[in-house]
């Protein structure tokens, strides 16, 4: 993966929290790795924070404010070239391509306005404005109710790789990033409405889950050719080593593999995100020319 040295970054809309007390955080024990039992916590939305979070914002039908965010952190991000020097700066590329992506994609295939996200990163922990307090542990997150992303960066290699034993590489946080993007979309589309089981194989949680990876598939195949507000397009290259690392880490974070790593045994009746094998499968039908209506996973009779 590399950025194009001219591409303009600074219109992104990624902030930094700062650090928090640590500690705590919704979820109930499903702190990682150890509390994961049924996968819930990694890679996607906890299920206690969405369901909360659906709550909050089909309650108040409003967006509610997120933290305070200090920009310093980003403030050197200003083109391609800062992220191909810069973890950060990459971080805010990736997030200038997604909203390229979908504000095209989704008047175009669902009629429906897009409206951007933002990301906010943390460390060890944040208090959001609509789904509480979560700890560095829970793992990236979308909240609807703030409509943010949040994450800690140092995520991806104290747990998705020490813990869990993913590989790493530098297009693992792009793909997260298009998943919890993706629930961005599943919320403005209203398709979080339609969650009502929240575990088990079957389950709409998992639906939930399987279709933001779909979406993530799609947001990769046309990475390529987004552009900034300019017309410039913000990736000089994405390869098949990117790809071969966004599906390595989609095994890493199935149900099964995370239960089998953390307890010897897989319990597909607590499922909250899918199988190694259905993540990667979604992935792939949303990047090999997917549709929105491809990716429709509740309509699946097979997932």
């Amino acid at each position: 993966m590399r950025f194009n040295p001219k591409a303009r970054l600074d219109t992104g809309r990624v902030g930094d929290a700062g650090r928090g007390s640590g500690g705590g955080g919704r979820g109930g024990g499903m702190s990682l790795p150890g509390g994961v039992a049924g996968g819930g916590g990694v890679i996607g939305t906890i299920i206690v924070i969405v369901f909360i979070a659906i709550q909050v914002f089909s309650d108040n039908g409003a967006q509610t404010n997120g933290p305070a965010t200090d920009s310093d952190r980003y403030a050197e991000c200003q083109t391609g070239a800062d992220a191909n020097e810069s973890s950060d700066c990459a971080r805010r590329a990736v997030e200038v391509s997604l909203r390229s992506y979908w504000s095209g994609a989704l008047p175009e295939q669902a009629r429906t306005e897009f409206a951007p996200t933002e990301v906010v990163t943390f460390t060890d922990s944040v208090t959001t404005g609509g789904c509480g307090a979560a700890s560095a542990a829970t793992g990236p997150f979308y909240c609807p109710g703030d409509r943010v992303i949040y994450l800690d960066s140092t995520f991806f290699e104290t747990v998705l790789e020490d813990q869990l034993g993913g590989t790493g590489g530098d297009f693992v946080e792009p793909y997260v990033l298009a998943h919890e993007y993706g629930h961005h979309i599943q919320n403005l589309l209203g398709t979080m409405s339609r969650v009502r089981s929240q575990q088990g194989a079957d389950s709409d949680a998992v639906r939930l889950e399987l279709q933001a990876d779909c979406y993530a598939g799609m947001w990769t195949r046309g990475a390529a050719t987004t552009t900034d507000e300019s017309g410039t397009r913000i990736f000089e290259s994405i390869d098949g080593a990117d790809i071969d690392e966004a599906v390595s880490a989609a095994k890493t974070v199935g149900d099964d593999q995370i239960q089998k790593t953390t307890s010897g045994r897989v319990d597909r009746e607590g499922w909250t995100h899918g199988s190694s094998e259905q993540r990667v499968r979604w992935f792939k039908v949303g990047y090999d020319g997917g549709s929105l209506q491809d990716c429709d996973t509740f309509a699946a009779t097979s997932l």
